[in-house]
């Protein structure tokens, strides 16, 4: 889960006031400021987030955004506080020619910086595949946090047809496309890297209104409830899944009771519509049984091997339901990449 600032208004370190985030020196030599990130996996960037919270009067006042492609390894400098980078760095560093990487957002100001104004939102006017990020300041000062908004982009040539993967993992290149109902995390958030680190690091919907004043279950125990909360992802990759796995970690009082998956077939024009529909289920029959409706357990990871499953087709997107309401911590989808013969109509 993404940590906000903190403020610290008493600790100091060596070097100054300590602050949760980039805080350049003072500048005192020609030039500004800039750092080189490595995406933690490729992608095709939307956009950014630059955050100056509790930066009130030593925040970088305007800032660039570069970026560039498949660029060879070089040594990261790790958290060396008060130090500048070294001369064999820098020379490094103009090898690469990084200030004359693409831009993506040209010099902007930022806003005030109070906590109330201290988001600033910038599109990229290049949306394509990045695997580093240049991110400069003009002249000096700090940023809190700084975000990079994109979708997962993996190269699934080195992938042969018996490689066993997640398909549903962010890593790879799985999205949300779609949900019902997120009060505390969204949904997206299944399909984080690891067991979740909280509630707030997984999908918790709000209590469903709708739920009987006396609850009662049927002969296998499932709850007789009227509704339910649903999220609808898109695979990295068309793909057979042949394991599931289902996490409530964290999720002790508020667990769901049931949960099913259901999987189908979908172009980019189709999602995209469906998109527009809000996935009202009314207008798109392509959903079939991939689980079927079965019992979960708080605080416990559930796992569902072939004979579970009700399909061995090729898919390219799922939809969790949940009964009636409550929460998931992750969502693993395993199975073997597929090339999709066929377009659904």
């Amino acid at each position: 889960v993404w940590l906000s600032p903190v403020l610290k208004p008493d600790e100091f370190t060596d070097y100054g006031k300590w602050m949760d985030g980039w805080e350049t020196r003072r500048k005192r030599i020609p030039g500004h400021d800039w750092c080189i990130i490595q995406l933690g996996v490729p992608g095709i960037v939307h956009g950014f987030e630059v955050n100056t919270s509790f930066f009130a009067g030593n925040s970088a006042p305007r800032i660039s955004i570069q970026a560039a492609l498949d660029l060879p390894e070089f040594w990261p400098r790790g958290d060396r506080i008060g130090t500048a980078a070294s001369d064999e760095e820098l020379k490094a560093v103009k090898k690469m020619k990084s200030d004359e990487w693409t831009l993506l957002v040209p010099m902007k100001e930022l806003k005030p910086r109070y906590l109330d104004t201290s988001h600033n939102y910038f599109s990229a006017s290049c949306k394509r595949k990045w695997t580093h990020i240049r991110l400069n300041i003009y002249p000096d000062g700090g940023i809190a946090r700084f975000k990079v908004y994109g979708a997962v982009q993996k190269d699934w040539s080195a992938s042969g047809p018996n490689d066993l993967d997640d398909l549903v993992a962010m890593e790879n290149g799985g999205i949300c496309v779609g949900f019902s109902s997120a009060q505390l995390g969204h949904p997206r958030n299944i399909l984080g890297l690891g067991r979740a680190t909280s509630m707030e690091d997984g999908w918790e919907t709000a209590r469903r209104p709708d739920r009987p004043p006396v609850l009662k279950a049927d002969e296998k125990g499932i709850l007789l409830m009227p509704g339910n909360e649903w999220a609808v992802f898109r695979l990295a990759h068309p793909c057979v899944i042949t394991h599931i796995e289902i996490d409530t970690n964290h999720f002790k009082g508020n667990f769901p009771d049931t949960c099913k998956l259901e999987a189908c077939v979908l172009n980019t024009e189709e999602e995209k519509e469906y998109i527009t529909q809000k996935w009202n289920l009314k207008q798109n029959p392509k959903w079939n049984p991939l689980l079927s409706f079965t019992k979960l357990k708080p605080n416990k990871r559930h796992f569902f091997d072939g004979t579970a499953l009700q399909m061995q087709d090729v898919i390219t997107h799922v939809r969790l339901v949940i009964v009636p309401d409550g929460g998931v911590s992750r969502m693993r989808l395993w199975g073997f990449p597929r090339t999709l013969l066929y377009t659904s109509k």
